[in-house]
């Protein structure tokens, strides 16, 4: 893939070989003897990648921790091989795959709306390699597709629909200009990236929400201690679903934002950090 040098473009990483294809990493700080690294997996917005959801969070835990945030397959600057089945099980295996590549045996991991799905279906499936876990305005529970959610998915490119979308994500609009509209538009159709983004989500996109979704028993026999984050007003994934996580997820605990939507590490990027750096905290010293 041809790609901007990295001095000119903060969301290139470096490139980690995982399983058949190459994976772009952020790889920043550096853990204590016995202390995992936290893992972050990004949301699946148009154009997203893992520095534009982690940007204002990452420098912040990686004075605490070694943090690594991959863009996973079809977003970001990772490879798009051709005829990839985008699924769970294809990102799941891709994370474990890279997990297994820096030669880490444990992680916490931090999963964002779509991501938040990834994460608990990691820690489902390979519940030894996860220390602790976060889940952020997250999928992985079964609910009705909002507006909002199906308006993500269905993305069309023009910088009036990003601009829409952004208002959607954000509670605060003060975070909303048009600049942003444009860059974030603008990262949207770089090549490739639309191709694979329209691919994730076709209509009618219900299937999509229930195909992230875990079972419940599984869901209910964590074992983890699990720090749950929501938006009071997040307009893109329902409140009730961090509730039911909540309720279902034994050891958890569930701090709601006031104010924020859909975009908690970036609306409170400060408060985040903190919680998420403080929750982890904890188990170093365990």
């Amino acid at each position: 893939m041809n790609a901007p040098d990295l001095k000119s473009n903060p969301e290139l990483g470096r490139r980690v070989r995982t399983g058949a294809f190459e994976t772009n990493v952020h790889d920043l700080g550096a853990s204590a003897p016995g202390q995992p690294p936290v893992l972050f997996i990004h949301g699946s917005g148009p154009g997203v990648s893992a520095w534009a959801n982690w940007r204002l969070v990452m420098p912040a835990l990686a004075q605490q921790r070694r943090v690594i945030a991959p863009d996973m397959v079809g977003f970001g600057y990772s490879d798009r091989p051709a005829g990839m089945a985008y699924t769970m099980d294809t990102w799941v295996q891709q994370a474990l795959d890279l997990m297994d590549a820096l030669d880490l045996p444990q992680v916490d991991l931090v999963g964002n709306s779509f991501g938040g799905a990834l994460a608990l279906a990691l820690a489902i499936r390979a519940p030894q390699r996860v220390r602790r876990l976060v889940l952020m305005g997250s999928v992985g529970v079964p609910f009705a597709i909002t507006p909002g959610l199906d308006a993500v998915w269905g993305y069309e490119p023009s910088i009036q629909t990003m601009r829409a979308l952004m208002d959607t994500f954000a509670w605060d609009r003060s975070l909303v200009n048009d600049e942003l509209a444009k860059l974030r538009y603008e990262a949207s159709i770089r090549p490739g990236f639309q191709e694979s983004f329209s691919a994730m989500f076709p209509a009618p996109r219900q299937r999509w929400v229930d195909a992230m979704a875990s079972p419940e028993a599984a869901i209910r026999a964590l074992p983890h201690e699990t720090l749950i984050l929501h938006g009071r007003e997040d307009q893109v994934i329902p409140l009730q679903t961090s509730l039911t996580l909540s309720q279902w997820i034994p050891n958890s605990q569930l701090h709601v934002f006031g104010h924020c939507g859909h975009w908690t590490q970036i609306e409170h990027a400060g408060r985040f950090a903190r919680l998420v750096g403080d929750f982890l905290a904890e188990a170093d010293a365990a």
